[in-house]
C-alpha cells in the first residue's frame, strides 16, 4: 500500500481528479481516498510511488509520500495552484 498526504485535496471533484490520474497510470490500481484526513492510499499493481506521485502532481495536487508510521515525511512539488475549482 501506497500512502500519500494531499493537502490541497478539498472535495469531490478533488477525488475524482486524483483517482483519474492514478488511474492513468495504473489502470488496475485500488484508490481510496479519505477526504476528512485528506489521505490517499493506493493499492497499485504495477505503479511505484514515484509514478503516482508525478500522476497526482500532473492532475495538480502536492502529494506527501507517508511512511509506515503515518507521517508525511517527502514533498513532491507540484504545479502552483490556487485552490480547487469548486473553492
Amino acid at each position: 500500500m501506497i500512502s500519500f498526504q494531499v493537502n490541497d485535496m478539498t472535495c469531490g471533484h478533488c477525488i475524482s481528479s486524483i483517482t483519474q490520474a492514478v488511474k492513468a497510470v495504473d489502470s488496475s490500481a485500488t484508490v481510496q481516498i479519505d477526504a476528512a484526513t485528506r489521505r490517499v492510499e493506493i493499492e497499485a499493481a504495477k505503479a511505484d510511488a514515484v509514478e503516482l506521485a508525478d500522476a497526482i502532481k500532473a492532475a495538480r495536487y502536492t502529494p506527501l509520500i507517508v511512511s509506515n508510521r503515518s507521517e508525511a515525511t517527502a514533498a513532491v512539488p507540484a504545479p502552483s495552484r490556487k485552490a480547487c475549482c469548486c473553492g
